[in-house]
């Protein structure tokens, strides 16, 4: 089968789409005909090193954390799923030696997946997988967002903001999205209530928020000051700095920042197809590539400046 695979740590050149054995299912396991994989920050850091705990140094390192395809078969002792299903799931991020998603195959544990939801193709699943989950539950479990609280997306135009924007708007929060200003019309129709262009709009005009929900990892601390008594923050943009504003957080003041990386499982994967479903979420791609051209597909995420996600087209 052909599997993009990242030879060394570094720039999007280090990626190959090679010939390699097709994985076969264990005890719990499915088989998975990949037809689309999207590029989510995760992948980008753990190709440029950033992950080396988690990945290991040893290569090559499959590329590509999340999937839509149709299962091919099932394991001794899986009986949610049967050939011909269509699905959508993760790997594990400790998998990346063995399978990984941006591949025509993978082997996942039955407990990783759950039916893809209705009326969407397999480009538009791949899309939501990681960043609706992310969204979902950053929203509501880590800030725990009520109906009527004031919310500010941040980074608002990528995959995890155009999600955020959407649930929070069904959770029946009053969203402010923060992106640039081109994005301002698709935003509202997404379900934001205000738009501001982050080139012109200073943390300093903003506020006071109930949640933020920041995606992009830098000048927290600023914009923790725009909470309001008892607000809660949230990031899933990852970095040294951030991740030092995090720590600073929950030493001194009330409004601590949270950190959250979604690891869905099939519960989580489920609840998100329900709001797929209800039309409380909707997919956003802003470009389709080929397995091939993987390398692309990452230089244009890094590029950034884009209205929702970058999708690999595998197969189907």
């Amino acid at each position: 089968m052909k599997a993009a695979q990242i030879t060394s740590f570094g720039t999007p050149e280090v990626l190959r789409v090679t010939e390699t054995d097709t994985p076969t299912p264990g005890a719990g396991e499915v088989l998975v005909a990949v037809e689309a994989s999207s590029v989510n920050g995760h992948d980008t850091i753990v190709r440029a090193g950033g992950l080396k705990m988690v990945s290991g140094r040893k290569f090559p390192i499959g590329a590509g954390l999340d999937f839509a395809g149709v299962v091919v078969t099932a394991g001794a002792g899986v009986a949610d799923f049967r050939a011909g299903d269509r699905v959508w799931g993760t790997v594990h991020p400790r998998q990346r030696h063995t399978t990984a998603a941006a591949a025509e195959y993978v082997v996942v544990a039955a407990g990783r997946i759950g039916l893809a939801p209705a009326g969407v193709s397999a480009i538009e699943a791949a899309s939501l997988v990681v960043a609706g989950s992310t969204a979902l539950l950053a929203l509501r479990e880590s800030v725990g967002l009520r109906d009527g609280e004031r919310v500010l997306v941040r980074g608002a135009a990528g995959g995890v903001g155009t999600a955020a924007v959407q649930l929070a708007h069904a959770m029946g929060g009053h969203v402010t999205a923060l992106a640039r200003g081109r994005h301002a019309t698709a935003l509202r129709d997404l379900g934001a209530d205000e738009v501001l262009d982050y080139s012109t709009t200073t943390s300093e005009q903003l506020g006071p928020f109930d949640v933020i929900l920041d995606t992009v990892g830098s000048e927290l601390n600023c914009y923790r000051g725009r909470l309001a008594k008892g607000g809660r923050m949230v990031t899933v943009g990852l970095s040294a700095p951030a991740l030092a504003a995090i720590a600073a957080s929950a030493i001194h003041g009330s409004r601590r920042i949270r950190t959250f990386s979604a690891n869905p499982g099939s519960a989580v994967l489920d609840d998100t197809a329900g709001h797929v479903t209800s039309g409380a979420l909707r997919p956003v791609v802003h470009s389709v590539y080929p397995l091939a051209d993987v390398a692309a597909a990452h230089q244009a995420f890094e590029r950034g400046g884009v209205m929702g996600k970058h999708v690999l087209a595998v197969s189907g």
